[in-house]
């Protein structure tokens, strides 16, 4: 069984200093590299008490690195995206910008926190929407089941909200 080698800069296109430039490398057996997508984070993960963020950070670095699997750029900056974009108060444009001009994730959270002044209810209440999106019956969860017959995964019972179908989409869980 071969391995193959998959490697991702998040710097494409950029120069940067020697000490600060490095790759993600996984080697993998055939069978794991199924596919090219480099998926995002999961949006449970947290950057400065906000759910979703470190995801739309992962998106936006592969969208400038030309990276961004076609099924992702058309709701860049929408959906969990957009969300945050509109209870951060910041534009889709300055976002991007911030991501662009950054090295680590250590910067946009200095970012973040210097100029996204939300209180812990505020993150909170961000938080609680995105990890029940899906469960308030109607339309939205009717959208969730469309989402989740569409991906193959509409036997998996334990999958009640976006968060859940994103992690298992990805083959988090």
């Amino acid at each position: 069984m071969g391995v193959k080698r998959a490697v991702f800069n998040l710097f494409v296109g950029r120069t940067i200093p020697a000490q600060y430039a490095f790759d993600r490398t996984i080697e993998c057996p055939d069978y794991y590299a199924m596919n090219d997508i480099v998926y995002p984070r999961s949006p449970r993960e947290t950057m400065c008490g906000w759910v979703h963020l470190p995801r739309f950070v992962d998106k936006i670095r592969l969208h400038l690195a030309g990276k961004l699997h076609a099924d992702y750029q058309e709701n860049l900056t929408k959906g969990f995206d957009g969300v945050w974009l509109k209870h951060a108060g910041v534009s889709a444009e300055q976002f991007i910008g911030v991501v662009k001009n950054s090295i680590t994730d250590g910067q946009v959270a200095d970012w973040v926190l210097q100029n996204v002044k939300k209180n812990e209810t505020e993150k909170t209440v961000f938080c609680d929407f995105v990890l029940n999106r899906g469960t308030e019956g109607g339309e939205i969860t009717e959208r969730l089941n469309m989402r989740k017959q569409q991906a193959g995964l509409a036997h998996r019972d334990d999958l009640k909200t976006f968060v859940d179908y994103i992690d298992a989409d990805e083959k988090r869980i």
